[in-house]
């Protein structure tokens, strides 16, 4: 992380590309454990943080808003999706489609994020004359 006011939205953006990442790891293994008796889905919670902790600034401006956002109170988790439930007489509940569609989510997510701090770094770029 960054430490100047130059860099608040590529902060934010690489906090939301860390928890995209771990989502990535924790589908992948949902995937890799979908025939394994009595596994339990995982998921990561993120976004739904990031985006409280920006509506929680009490400035009006976006710019002033990401400026205050606590990138340190907004750290994604893992955690065991319907863990009580499965649909199958092993104990699993990962239905492969369904993680499938998550992966494929979850990677456009993740490249526009990288998109966005590209662009970032190329109006940095453009400002500085380079």
């Amino acid at each position: 992380m960054i430490n100047t006011s130059n860099f608040d939205y590529i902060n934010v953006l690489d906090k939301a590309a860390d928890g995209s990442w771990l989502r990535n790891e924790a589908i992948a293994n949902n995937i890799a454990n979908s025939t394994t008796p009595n596994y339990k889905r995982q998921d990561v919670a993120f976004q739904d943080a990031l985006k409280a902790s920006i509506q929680g600034a009490t400035e009006g401006s976006l710019d002033k808003k990401i400026h205050n956002v606590n990138l340190s109170t907004v750290n994604p988790r893992v955690y065991t999706d319907a863990a009580g439930s499965s649909f199958r007489l092993d104990g699993n509940n990962v239905d492969i489609d369904k993680e499938n569609v998550y992966l494929a989510e979850n990677q456009l997510y993740y490249q526009g994020l990288m998109s966005g701090i590209d662009h970032e770094f190329r109006m940095m770029s453009t400002a500085m004359g380079k």
